[in-house]
């Protein structure tokens, strides 16, 4: 989140109007409001597995926001397809895996069991299934021998920080050809 918050500066054609999250706790929240962006905390948890009505309380911020792209960042919660198609081609979010490879979690550690030689992350629209959609970047990594799954998330989280940035403007400026990072 920080990385796609500092990017949009100067030039770049997108601007933060709101950040988000389900974890009234989160750290990206205090340093968006110490950057003087709005933020927003709706905790998941008092919903009871409700996700419409979870997904009801989301939509009153950033409703107020208006936003006209919204970029995913380690919210961790499915979200149902109506609330999907409410922002068709709008939302964005970014995987831990070169999808459609390793779709869901533990993405590292399944990349270094199965024997892969690369690994990456992939920004892509969002759609009511998960981690699908048109892909919009990817960057690679190499797995390297005596790879853990931390030092493999350690690199590839590098590479997310470049790629998130770079897929958000160019999208942002109606450019959907794949961004693809070494």
């Amino acid at each position: 989140m920080l990385s796609l918050v500092d990017s949009m500066i100067g030039d770049h054609p997108a601007r933060p109007c709101l950040v988000m999250s389900n974890e009234a706790q989160a750290g990206g929240l205090r340093k968006a409001a110490e950057r003087g962006i709005p933020t927003a905390a709706i905790d998941h948890r008092p919903f009871c597995g409700d996700r419409a009505a979870f997904e009801a309380e989301l939509l009153k911020p950033l409703l107020a926001a208006q936003p006209d792209i919204i970029c995913l960042a380690g919210f961790m919660r499915v979200l149902t397809g109506d609330f999907v198609s409410r922002f068709h081609g709008r939302m964005l979010n970014i995987h831990p895996s070169l999808l459609p490879k390793y779709k869901g979690l533990n993405t590292h550690a399944r990349a270094i069991e199965a024997g892969d030689v690369e690994h990456g992350c992939t920004v892509h629209e969002v759609t009511a299934a998960l981690d699908d959609g048109p892909v919009l970047g990817q960057a690679r990594v190499e797995v390297r021998a005596g790879d853990t799954p931390e030092d493999l998330a350690a690199r590839v989280l590098v590479q997310e920080h470049k790629l998130y940035p770079a897929v958000l403007r160019q999208f942002s400026l109606g450019n959907k050809d794949p961004v693809l990072l070494p």
